[in-house]
């Protein structure tokens, strides 16, 4: 998935824009854009924070003066071709200069906070964000689309197995959504489907636990360092690490790492008292 950010600039000449990727914009800002088929007759649409644009695909258009900086996102064939459920070639799409959709509108939130962030989450995180997308957009904005088909049951368990396997061998990679459905022999959008209905979570979700479950273990030895853990642990910077930690168990990882230790401290200092009542006893 391509992830743009346009900051607001002032031209003097409109330039004729041409997409062959599925491109949709978010607003960032208050403001307006100028858009239109013809150089001759742009029209200005004015946005608030939020508003959506789906842009024309292959024919292109032009674009004059724009006071709102907007994220640009450019979605890729397969995952709308999944999301119309078998459809083959290009999945066309009915393109509006202003739109609201609650469920595009924080899916893109979500890609624009990854952006900021450096992109910490990896390719798999992008991935998902790119198929639910896909979804909202057949379903919402396809011109011609069968809705998606959640089919019963789900993976078997052989390959969870062989995901789970994957995941633990790959901890510190930087694993993809394709990938994970090439090792069970799945279309990326079905397997997503599947290991949802299978798991109750979406890959990332599974992914991320499984990372933090293995910080969790190592954090509990005294001499751990949290950028080490961090690092083992497949996450690329210990801030993302620490608020991805913070998020799933409410205490950070060094607050973590410590009330284990000092449950430890009082078990021990428990378990002396014992033996020493006991001794008492006996004698």
């Amino acid at each position: 998935m391509r992830v743009e950010l346009f900051p607001p600039e002032s031209v003097t000449e409109p330039r004729h824009w041409v997409r062959h990727d599925q491109a949709f914009a978010m607003m960032l800002g208050r403001g307006s854009i100028e858009w239109g088929s013809k150089r001759s007759a742009l029209e200005k649409f004015r946005y608030a924070t939020g508003d959506l644009a789906l842009c024309d695909r292959h024919v292109g258009e032009w674009v004059g003066l724009m006071t709102t900086p907007h994220l640009q996102l450019g979605i890729s064939d397969a995952p709308l071709m999944a999301a119309s459920d078998g459809a083959y070639g290009e999945v066309e799409l009915r393109p509006s200069r202003k739109f609201a959709d609650h469920r595009l509108g924080a899916l893109v939130a979500a890609a624009h906070a990854e952006m900021v962030a450096g992109f910490p989450s990896g390719r798999l995180f992008l991935d998902s964000v790119e198929q639910a997308m896909a979804v909202a957009l057949v379903n919402g904005h396809a011109v011609r689309h069968r809705p998606v088909q959640i089919r019963r049951g789900g993976l078997g368990s052989a390959r969870l197995r062989r995901i789970k396997e994957l995941v633990h061998v790959k901890m510190e990679d930087d694993l993809s959504l394709d990938e994970m459905a090439q090792s069970v022999g799945l279309s990326t959008a079905h397997f997503a489907r599947m290991f949802r209905k299978s798991t109750g979570e979406t890959p990332h979700q599974f992914v991320l636990r499984q990372r933090i479950e293995r910080a969790k273990a190592m954090l509990r030895a005294p001499d751990a360092r949290v950028l080490d853990v961090a690092v083992a642990c497949g996450f690329k910077t210990q801030q993302h690490f620490a608020q991805a930690f913070r998020d799933v168990c409410r205490v950070s990882p060094t607050e973590y790492r410590q009330d284990f230790l000092d449950s430890e401290v009082i078990c021990d200092s428990e378990a002396r008292s014992e033996d020493t009542s006991l001794s008492l006893v006996d004698s």
